[in-house]
């Protein structure tokens, strides 16, 4: 952990150190004031591709091949 009074304080280069990882302590008269900490990544809800909702979704065996309604092949204009 790096201390930096903030009369000596660069933020553009504390903010690169901070993303890489370190932990900077901003202090002012020698008094510790602030933390400059890196962001936690957010993990992806989901990977993207093949197989990406596996197991997420699942359709009904005994209704997806159903032919559809009467009305809504109708509203789509197919005469039956």
């Amino acid at each position: 952990m790096k201390t930096v009074n903030i009369q000596d304080a660069d933020l553009s280069v504390l903010v690169e150190e901070a993303a890489a990882g370190e932990e900077i302590i901003i202090a002012k008269a020698g008094k510790p004031m602030a933390r400059l900490m890196p962001l936690e990544k957010p993990e992806p809800e989901f990977r993207r591709g093949f197989g990406a909702l596996k197991g997420r979704i699942w359709i009904d065996d005994d209704k997806f091949d159903d032919p559809l309604p009467p009305d809504l092949l109708k509203a789509f204009g197919v005469e039956e």
